[in-house]
């Protein structure tokens, strides 16, 4: 059974309490860089894999899109996009976005945010959205950069007085699961090079239109930490757009 943390409650609780999930995309760091590679949705067929609050769902219907299908394997998450971001273009659906299957050209744009990192076959999962999307489909996603999942520990290497050293990066060509630790708790993630994510995507046919490595915005570097998050990416930014 593929691990699902977000359906255990006091992870799901912790995730509750993060910005992006109180304020939605206004709260999430990366959403500017990410809101300029999007397409038009304008009586577009989307499909969100991973997607969680349902908060890239309900965008997409704002901006005329057709039909929207969100993605997720956590009951809990889909029930909270179900409250927080219904809309009558909407529907969700409780699945593993491996497991799932649909006709060729079924959509006009793929979106995943944040989801990717827990899939273990990327290359498989862009084989099937490449053949989902219709010709001159646009598929563009977020994940978490490979500088930051390398290593696995997802946190800084720490000073005697508690200060900030530095940002490990180890085993870096050495693709597969790593420990992470998200929100406290023990997570599996997948490490892989930026050479793969690339790479696949071109195999497949796609064209690469954007490729970002976001930093924070500035009207947030005055919280608290967000300077830091200067010193190493934590996201990668892709936009791409499959052939005619």
């Amino acid at each position: 059974m593929k691990e699902n943390r977000y359906d255990d409650e006091v992870f799901f609780q912790k995730y509750a309490q993060m910005d992006r999930s109180q304020k939605g995309l206004a709260g999430a760091g990366e959403w500017p860089a990410l809101q300029k590679i999007l397409p038009d949705f304008t009586g577009r067929r989307v499909l969100d894999l991973g997607c969680g609050y349902g908060w890239h769902c309900k965008y997409a219907a704002e901006h005329g899109a057709r039909a929207v299908l969100g993605i997720d394997l956590s009951e809990k998450m889909l029930r909270t996009a179900r409250e927080k971001n219904a809309a009558p273009a909407i529907a969700y659906r409780c699945a593993a976005m491996e497991d799932v299957d649909f006709p060729d050209g079924a959509f006009d744009i793929v979106l995943s945010s944040l989801a990717f990192h827990y899939t273990p076959d990327f290359p498989a999962l862009v084989r099937a959205i490449a053949r989902w999307l219709t010709p001159n489909g646009s598929f563009v996603f977020s994940a978490e950069h490979p500088i930051f999942t390398a290593f696995g520990s997802q946190d800084w290497v720490y000073g005697p007085n508690g200060e900030i050293l530095y940002f490990p990066v180890d085993r870096y060509f050495d693709e597969g699961p790593r420990d992470a630790v998200f929100l406290g708790e023990h997570v599996k993630k997948y490490h892989r090079t930026l050479t793969t994510y690339l790479e696949t995507l071109l195999e497949n046919g796609f064209a690469l239109r954007h490729v970002i490595e976001p930093q924070p915005p500035q009207e947030l570097l005055a919280l608290p930490g967000m300077r830091d998050e200067l010193r190493r990416p934590m996201m990668l930014l892709i936009a791409a757009q499959k052939g005619s």
